[in-house]
């Protein structure tokens, strides 16, 4: 590698000023690791998607966890201009019924946790 890299600078250097390649500033240059890629549409569709899962699975179980993740979901993809706004806007209104649910269930039981065993 270093000698391949010697070479190449020996032939640049061989050129005249006008013919040579313009170099890249030292902030534009990969530090070697790979680029990082923007967000994209697909990205936020899936947290979209996501969102109105975990709402729908949130309202029969796990509601403490899938319901925050939801509206944390829903509202990434919002913020980040997703395709299917409908879906994260379901998702977030699930997540946001997952939470009530599990409210009113505490509250019936008087406990923190609830079952529906009784």
């Amino acid at each position: 590698m270093a000698l391949t890299t010697e070479r190449a600078a020996e032939r640049t250097a061989e050129r005249p000023v006008a013919e040579r390649p313009a170099e890249r500033p030292a902030a534009e240059r990969p530090a070697g690791r790979a680029p990082e890629r923007p967000t994209g549409r697909r990205d936020t569709d899936g947290m979209a998607v996501a969102s109105f899962v975990c709402g729908l699975l949130g309202l029969l179980v796990l509601n403490v966890f899938l319901g925050p993740l939801a509206i944390v979901l829903a509202g990434l993809a919002l913020w980040r201009g997703t395709g299917r706004s409908g879906r994260a806007l379901l998702g977030l209104g699930l997540g946001v019924a997952d939470l009530v649910v599990l409210g009113v269930l505490v509250s019936m039981d008087g406990t923190v946790s609830w079952g529906l065993a009784g």
